[in-house]
C-alpha cells in the first residue's frame, strides 16, 4: 500500500500551480528559505524565478500587493509561517479582499490564497501557536479550510487555485506536515469546501477540525475495543461546512462532541452547537460537549502545553461519558502521551 505525506501533497499542488497556471505566484516570508515552508516550496525559486518571491517583514503591505495582483489577473499564494503573523494582514484581508466583490456590485473579484500555519509543536508560546479559524470564518466573503489529510489538500488546493474566484485561507497544522497517510484513501467528493464523513459510527458523533480528526480516529479505534462506536465528521471548512451532514449524524447518534484546535468560547464548537440549537435541539439526547484549548494564552513549557491542549485521552474520557450518559464510565484511559511525542515528526525551528 502506497503512502503520501501531508507535506508532499502541499509540494505537489504548489508545483502544479506554477506549472499549470502561468498567472500563479508564491509570495511570502520563508518561501526561498532552506526549509521552504516545511519543504513545500523548496527549490521553486530556482525553477520559477520571478514567480516565487521572498518578502520582508511587512505582512500588511504584502497582503495589499496580493490584492492588487488578484485584481489584475495574477493568482497570489501568500504564505505565513505562523497564522499569528497573518494578524498583521487582517486589515487587507478582511476590509478589502473579503468585501471587494460586494462593494463593487460583483464587477471585481479578488482570487487569492493565504496559507497560514497553526497549532502546537514545542514551546511556541502565546504569540506563535494560535489557531484563528473562528475569527476568519466570522467574515462573509472569506473561505476558510483546514485540510486534515493529503487527499483533502490535493482536492481543495487544486479547486481553489483553478476554480474559486474569491479569497481563501488555508490553515495547515504544523504537526501534520511529515505524517504519512495511506495514499489509497478515497479522494473527497463535492462540495470541495464542505465537510467529510471520516468514519461511520452509531453511538456518538465527533465533529473535529484539522489534527483533531486524527486524534478522534485514535480515540475511536481505542473505544471500539470497549464496544463504543464513534462517527467522525471532518469539518474541513469552518466557513462552508456541511450542516446537513452534521444534523443527520446527530439524529442517528443523539450525542455530539466537537473537538477543535482552538478555544471553545465564541468558536467553531459554539458555531456547531448553534446550528443544532437553531435547527433541531431535540436531536440531542444529552447536552453536547465541546473540547478545545484551555481558556488562556498558550504556555511555553512543554509540561504545561501537554495540559493546555486536548488530546486522545480527553476525547476518550468525554466520549465514554457521553456513551454512558453520566459523569462516570468504566473505560480505562489510554496511556498519557502528548501529540508532539506521539507524532514525533515535527522539525523546527518554526
Amino acid at each position: 500500500m502506497s503512502s503520501r505525506t501531508y507535506r508532499s501533497a502541499l509540494e505537489t499542488v504548489m508545483v502544479e500551480a506554477l506549472e499549470n497556471v502561468p498567472s500563479t505566484a508564491i509570495i511570502g516570508q520563508g518561501v526561498t528559505d532552506h526549509k521552504g515552508i516545511f519543504g513545500t516550496t523548496l527549490g521553486l525559486h530556482d525553477r520559477y524565478p520571478g514567480r516565487v518571491i521572498e518578502t520582508p517583514l511587512a505582512e500588511d503591505s504584502i497582503a495589499g500587493i496580493c490584492i492588487g495582483m488578484g485584481l489584475n489577473g495574477v493568482y497570489p499564494i501568500n504564505t505565513h509561517i505562523r497564522a499569528d503573523f497573518g494578524l498583521l494582514a487582517f486589515n487587507q484581508l478582511i476590509n478589502l479582499a473579503a468585501k471587494y466583490k460586494y462593494m463593487f456590485g460583483g464587477l471585481f473579484e479578488v482570487p487569492l490564497m493565504m496559507r497560514m500555519v497553526v497549532g502546537r509543536s514545542w514551546g511556541q508560546g502565546a504569540q506563535h501557536s494560535q489557531s484563528l479559524q473562528s475569527l476568519l470564518s466570522h467574515i462573509p466573503g472569506l473561505a476558510v479550510v483546514m485540510p486534515a489529510t493529503p487527499q483533502s489538500v490535493l482536492a481543495s488546493y487544486r479547486y481553489a487555485i483553478s476554480e474559486h474566484k474569491g479569497p481563501i485561507v488555508m490553515l495547515e497544522h504544523r504537526l501534520l506536515y511529515e505524517l504519512e497517510f495511506d495514499d489509497d484513501e478515497a479522494s473527497p467528493s463535492h462540495p470541495i469546501f464542505g465537510s467529510r464523513l471520516d468514519r461511520l459510527g452509531s453511538d456518538v458523533t465527533v465533529v473535529a477540525t484539522s489534527i483533531m480528526v486524527l486524534e478522534a480516529r485514535r480515540a475511536a479505534d481505542y473505544l471500539a475495543d470497549f464496544g463504543i462506536s464513534v462517527e467522525i465528521i471532518d469539518l474541513h471548512s469552518t466557513s462552508h461546512y456541511d450542516k446537513e451532514m452534521i444534523l443527520t449524524s446527530v439524529e442517528k447518534t443523539g450525542k455530539l462532541l466537537v473537538a477543535d484546535t482552538s478555544w471553545t468560547f465564541y468558536g467553531v464548537a459554539a458555531e456547531i452547537n448553534r446550528v443544532i440549537a437553531e435547527k433541531n435541539p431535540r436531536l440531542l439526547s444529552l447536552p453536547s460537549v465541546s473540547v478545545g484549548m484551555a481558556p488562556a494564552p498558550c504556555p511555553t513549557a512543554k509540561s504545561l502545553e501537554d495540559l493546555y491542549y486536548p488530546d486522545v485521552r480527553v476525547l476518550v474520557n468525554e466520549v465514554a461519558k457521553l456513551h454512558n450518559e453520566s459523569d462516570g464510565h468504566s473505560v480505562p484511559l489510554p496511556d498519557s502521551e502528548s501529540m508532539v511525542d506521539f507524532y514525533k515528526h515535527f522539525r523546527g525551528p518554526f
